[in-house]
């Protein structure tokens, strides 16, 4: 029986949930932040202690995070991908990470474990290892800039407030739990409605396996390191054609749609929410994004960690039983 307890910021979220799930599994004592509106239908099953703040409220953080527990795994965060959203994007990714940074350490945390994001890195080589230079072609994206200035205010905090942190950076994640990131692909796909594919490529990491990994870095992570977590390389044209051989489903798009298309697209759409007030389905970032093909490369996951990748059909397999109890895909 354990006797460890963990402080987990984004505990209703997609990866939040998998790692109070992995928490729990190791009979550790989960304290989840959760926000007043969150739905907690799924949390509410996993035997989590439930306190209720936000990141951006440094009072509830102090308030909520037990004094001298053994860890804090700050997985909070906004992944949109339209400036529309850059205030909050900044206010939650960056600001929220120095709250939970400064509360951790008043607080008496033993560690905390970061979730950054692949993003950070410079793709323009095609390949990313953790000594990739961080920033790059892709930093004027909202998102990976306040990712990557959340971490380097939690390295900041390491070299010079004498904060105990590992920083993690998964690829695309998939996976049960998610109805936000790539359910939306999923689903779409699954029922046949997906008019075209992102020309892309990237690795897809599953959702347990991520937050073992996440679990995995309290003990043997280094401190102030960076761990990429991958997995099956994959382009999005074939994960389209995995998740239709999965749902039985005849209607696959047979190609992809040309990058300045889907940049078109996303300008179009962007201009359009403007006037209608709507969310944009492609933004030019998104479009950016999706564009691209970049290999992440785990080999220190793997060999301090003992990350190990889910294989592709598998992870699928997952997100699709999940979506489809959720009634999120129907006939």
């Amino acid at each position: 029986m354990s006797d460890r307890t963990a402080f987990v910021t984004g505990a209703t979220g997609f990866l939040g949930l998998h790692l109070v799930e992995q928490l729990r599994r190791r009979d550790w004592h989960v304290v989840a932040l959760r926000r007043r509106t969150s739905d907690t239908r799924l949390l509410d099953r996993m035997g989590a202690e439930q306190v209720v703040g936000d990141v951006t409220d440094i009072d509830s953080l102090r308030r909520g995070i037990p004094v001298g527990c053994d860890a804090v795994f700050h997985a909070a965060a906004l992944t949109s991908i339209w400036k529309k959203q850059a205030d909050e994007q900044e206010a939650v990714n960056v600001g929220g990470t120095r709250n939970v940074i400064r509360a951790a350490l008043d607080n008496g945390v033993g560690r905390v474990l970061h979730t950054s994001t692949w993003n950070v890195f410079d793709w323009s080589g095609g390949e990313i290892t953790e000594d990739t230079p961080k920033g790059g072609d892709t930093a004027w994206i909202g998102y990976n800039r306040t990712k990557l200035a959340a971490e380097e205010a939690v390295l900041d905090a390491v070299g010079s407030q004498g904060l105990d942190a590992v920083i993690l950076n998964p690829s695309h994640i998939i996976g049960r739990y998610d109805r936000h990131n790539w359910a939306r692909l999923i689903s779409m796909a699954a029922m046949g409605r997906l008019p075209g594919v992102p020309p892309g490529a990237g690795d897809f990491a599953h959702g347990p396996a991520v937050a073992a990994a996440h679990v995995a870095a309290f003990e043997k992570g280094g401190r102030g390191r960076n761990y990429l977590l991958g997995g099956p390389h994959a382009r999005f044209l074939d994960l389209v054609r995995l998740i239709a051989r999965h749902a039985r489903q005849e209607k696959v798009p047979k190609r992809t749609v040309p990058p300045f298309l889907l940049k078109a697209m996303g300008h179009f759409e962007e201009k359009l929410a403007a006037i209608t007030g709507w969310t944009p389905e492609v933004t030019p970032e998104a479009a950016e994004m999706v564009s691209r093909r970049v290999t992440i490369v785990s080999t220190r996951a793997r060999d301090e960690l003992g990350y190990a990748p889910t294989p592709l059909d598998e992870a699928v397999e997952d997100a699709y039983v999940f979506l489809m109890r959720e009634k999120l895909i129907t006939s």
